[in-house]
């Protein structure tokens, strides 16, 4: 069959074209924005349906056509800077053949000995440029050779140095890197409850699109509040230290004269000098020889795709030597010399059954979608949250729409859209209740512009209560293990003629025995709040939790009796955080407490004091005034007071603030410490526990299977504690403990 004749497109065909081309820059630019209305897989699927129609018309290519830009279009909010280097955009690969078509045409050119595998992060690109070991500009990517300037919002990622750290050998004279901006997936889980706790902003659908919005705020204080996290992955303009610019060009070739050393001849060489210079890496790179390797690597993180703290959704595969990434070259899309794995998205579609909706702690009420059960991540979904009843209009969602379901990791799973053309005409519109779902209340907006309803009846409404003492117990609050969800329903909602033992969260730490056994309840499903069927007689299941046959405590009950106890021996900023006040959740619990040490100085704390700590600002300083405002709030803590529980952080052990001003990072597994046990022990001492390892390091405590962090200690000459060094750093301080490093001091020479 002969080749179209280019020149004579026919009408439909330019049209199709021209509209894909439209639809394309209208996704990439909502993408842009943190605010997407399709799949990955569904953009993927227009792009090659776009390549394949100019593929038979090449005259239909130009410049503007999304198939030869890289990235979103430029916003007019940000002021544009061009990149010292072009930042491409990789090829794909979907199957295992195509990626070893890539690999037989790469090694047909040239001989390959070496494949650098990396994960393909699901964040947003960033260049970032140093001038003598200083940062002094940061830009998205744009198209590849312009992007937008974001270097004030870049300054405030925490693993992103102002200045290279020139410890081990000087900074480079210019430096430009590229690497992937990122919201960790339990960060982004906690970022999306905040802000719709608060109606301050509409959910962000995943991890990627949050990072996009953070970097493109306006007010750089907005962003420093966002946990963005950045990997580098790539190098652009590069000039060592005493050298001009002239001498060493533009792109990674380095001078003649330059030292061995300094030469970047390697995307693995260059790693190891990134991480000398302090630039964030990842520890999950390979290199490797053959490509049943690479393959196996592929298929290693396609089964453990949830391992890493960020999203990944692909593996990015690169031939190793420098030189042989030259000879093959770029075409005009992307480098010949890499090629990016996409694994198949996580999303499904299924029947929505109905939208229900449900009332959480803070009182507000949620939509969620109810589905046919379907398999998504490797786990039977049901049930999705629809966030609020705007988000439910603007998604477009009816009750008996086919829908997209997307779950990733841990994240709770979300309906992102219905599919339109199963529709049949039978769907119906989802109308938001006007009273609380379980205390009949009218539901209203806290505050003016909310987005939410709220049920107002806080303190006697049983659903919050219920989720209130479930949250307690959970690992971020009391972590009290023996108080579920089921127990939390029990002590609030139990059936008649029982009395709920609590009227609030004040009464439980003064239960009894006696007010335990008499109770039945119904199950509730966590999910859906709703009761559980018994699978023998169709009824909703009822248990008596606490009592056996005979009527007799059971084990749970000593268990739920010790574990009580325990929890009043709990550092104060969790204590904080069971109190539920609106948006303190651990991380300004930790700074509060902190800073004040103790229940009663934050209480008295001015709104302005309060708002002047690192890290709370005034929206948190205000709900914390707010909340110790209402009169049963403050018996809440009275009581937890006469019960025992702990109400401040001084004067707990001997020797308890030895680490004031001490940063400590833990790294790998610890006998004797939970991950959390270890950062409330530095915390309770007076020091600080942070995620990355720098010069301003105190100490680095080693345990089993150590990452990167250990490696970067020694090469920064950081203290290195095993477990017993680091008990003694607890009970003795930092002199004494500096005894027992098990890494050398280098003398100087």
């Amino acid at each position: 069959m002969s080749a179209p004749d280019n020149t004579t497109v026919p009408h439909e065909v330019r049209a199709r074209h021209a509209e894909l081309c439209r639809e394309l820059d209208d996704h990439s630019y909502r993408y842009y924005l943190g605010r997407p209305i399709v799949s990955d897989a569904e953009y993927d699927q227009l792009m090659l349906e776009l390549r394949d129609v100019e593929d038979r018309y090449p005259i239909l290519v130009s410049q503007d056509s999304p198939t030869q830009k890289v990235g979103a279009p430029i916003s007019v909010d940000f002021a544009e800077v061009e990149h010292l280097v072009r930042m491409e955009s990789l090829g794909n690969a979907f199957d295992t053949e195509e990626l070893s078509a890539w690999a037989d045409r790469a090694s047909a050119e040239v001989p390959v000995d070496a494949y650098l595998c990396e994960l393909k992060i699901d964040g947003l690109a960033v260049d970032l440029v140093y001038e003598k070991g200083r940062l002094v500009r940061a830009a998205t990517r744009g198209d590849g050779r312009v992007g937008e300037d974001i270097t004030l919002n870049v300054r405030t990622i925490g693993v992103v140095p102002e200045q290279l750290d020139e410890s081990v050998r000087p900074a480079p004279e210019l430096l430009e890197v590229r690497g992937e901006v990122f919201l960790p997936v339990e960060d982004f889980a906690e970022l999306n409850r905040r802000i719709t706790e608060d109606g301050s902003h509409a959910p962000f659908a995943n991890p990627r699109n949050a990072a996009a919005g953070s970097l493109r705020q306006k007010d750089p204080r907005v962003t420093a509040t966002r946990p963005l996290s950045m990997i580098v992955h790539g190098v652009g303009a590069y000039v060592p230290a005493g050298h001009s610019e002239a001498e060493g060009g533009r792109g990674v070739d380095a001078p003649a004269s330059a030292p061995e050393e300094v030469k970047l001849t390697s995307q693995s060489k260059t790693y190891r000098l990134l991480g000398e210079w302090g630039l964030p890496l990842s520890d999950r790179y390979r290199v490797v020889s053959t490509m049943d390797e690479v393959r196996e690597y592929v298929s290693y993180y396609q089964a453990h795709r949830h391992d890493p703290a960020y999203e990944i959704d692909g593996i990015v595969v690169k031939v190793d030597d420098f030189a042989l990434q030259r000879r093959l070259g770029s075409t005009s899309r992307a480098p010949r010399w890499a090629i990016a794995y996409k694994y198949p998205p996580e999303e499904v579609t299924t029947k929505l059954v109905d939208i229900k909706v449900g009332v959480g702690r803070t009182g507000r009420v949620t939509p969620y979608g109810v589905m046919e059960p379907v398999v998504v991540a490797g786990s039977e979904v049901e049930f999705a949250t629809l966030h609020n009843g705007q988000e439910v209009a603007r998604k477009g969602v009816r009750i008996g729409d086919t829908v997209v379901l997307r779950k990733a990791g841990d994240v709770i799973p979300e309906i992102v859209g219905p599919v339109l053309d199963l529709r049949d005409g039978t769907e119906r519109e989802f109308v938001m209740p006007q009273r609380c779902p379980e205390c009949d209340t009218e539901l209203g907006q806290q505050k003016e512009g909310d987005v939410d309803l709220r049920c107002p009846n806080a303190r006697s409404c049983p659903g919050q209560l219920r989720e209130r003492i479930a949250f307690i117990a959970g690992r971020k609050a009391l972590d009290i293990e023996a108080l579920g969800y089921v127990a939390a329903t029990a002590l609030t909602q139990p059936l008649e003629p029982a009395e709920p033992p609590l009227r609030d969260e004040g009464d439980l730490f003064d239960l009894t025995v006696e007010q335990l056994l008499p109770i039945r309840t119904h199950v509730l499903d966590p999910d859906t709040t709703e009761p559980k069927t018994d699978p023998r007689t169709g009824e909703p299941k009822v248990v008596s939790f606490f009592a056996n046959l005979k009527g007799e405590p059971k084990k749970t009950v000593e268990k739920l009796f010790d574990q009580l106890e325990e929890a009043k021996s709990k550092p104060l900023w969790r204590v904080l955080v069971s109190l539920s006040i609106r948006h303190v959740g651990p991380r300004a619990a930790e700074d509060l407490a902190r800073h004040f040490r103790s229940m009663d100085a934050i209480r008295s704390a001015t709104e302005e004091e309060l708002a002047s700590v690192d890290g709370i600002g005034p929206t948190i300083a205000a709900s914390i005034r707010e909340w110790f405002a209402v009169d049963w709030h403050s018996e809440i803590v009275r009581k937890w007071a006469a019960a025992g529980v702990r109400m401040e952080d001084e004067g707990q052990a001997p020797g308890s603030r030895v680490l004031e001003g001490v940063t400590v990072v833990v790294t790998g597994s610890l006998e004797g410490f939970t991950r959390d046990g270890a950062k409330e022990a530095v915390a309770e001492c007076g020091g600080r526990s942070t995620a990355s390892v720098s010069k301003k390091t105190g100490f680095v405590v080693v345990g089993d299977a150590p990452g990167s962090k250990y490696d970067k200690a020694v090469k920064l000459g950081v203290p290195v504690l095993d477990e017993a060094g680091f008990r003694v750093l607890l009970s003795q301080g930092p002199e004494a403990a500096e005894k027992l490093r098990t890494n050398p001091v280098e003398e100087p020479e």
